[in-house]
């Protein structure tokens, strides 16, 4: 029974640092009502696609920070928040009056295609994808920071340290964080 339970762990490891490849996708920006999909984004060094609400407690303590994120990267990897929730208060109307300071693309999932896309679960989680050839591929997966609730108190940005190593071609270690949060919904 060890065995096979140390067998299923060791696959489990390897199964969940292979890089994902990301099939495109196409989704409504509620700031300009325009459709924004990955392959608009081909040029960039990476895409940091986020998963987010602006009524989940956890997303409004890391607005800041992915502000500074976005101001720190900009012209070298595009950030694209994602709403998958399915709550009222989540509604695209709602969506359109919240992030708009961040001047990044704010899309609309209703239909949580990119959530099933990803297999995105909380809120803030992040998919920090590296472009090769016209194909997007998930370099890193899980949790901005180590400490939600607290910036200064954040020892090991996983976000940042995962883009800087994305952006000089070295190997993202860990490539992925368990990302703490609310629960994204299915429908």
């Amino acid at each position: 029974m060890k065995k096979l339970l140390a067998v299923i762990f060791l696959s489990a490891a390897i199964i969940s640092n292979a890089q994902t490849e990301i099939k495109d996708f196409s989704l409504t920006d509620v700031k300009s009502g325009k459709a924004v999909s990955l392959a608009n984004y081909k040029s960039s060094a990476g895409i940091a696609v986020v998963f987010t609400s602006h009524e989940c407690p956890f997303d409004n303590y890391y607005k800041d920070r992915l502000k500074g994120l976005v101001n720190s990267y900009s012209g070298k990897i595009q950030f694209l928040l994602i709403n998958s929730n399915q709550e009222v208060e989540e509604d695209v109307s709602q969506m359109a009056i919240h992030y708009g300071d961040l001047g990044v693309p704010y899309l609309a999932d209703k239909d949580q295609i990119a959530m099933g896309t990803f297999g995105a679960r909380k809120s803030p989680e992040v998919f920090l994808l590296s472009a090769a050839n016209g194909k997007f591929t998930v370099a890193y997966s899980g949790a901005i920071d180590d400490n939600p609730q607290a910036a200064s108190d954040a020892k090991q940005n996983f976000l940042k340290d995962a883009i800087d190593k994305l952006i000089a071609g070295q190997k993202i270690e860990p490539a992925t964080q368990r990302a703490v949060g609310c629960t994204i919904r299915k429908k």
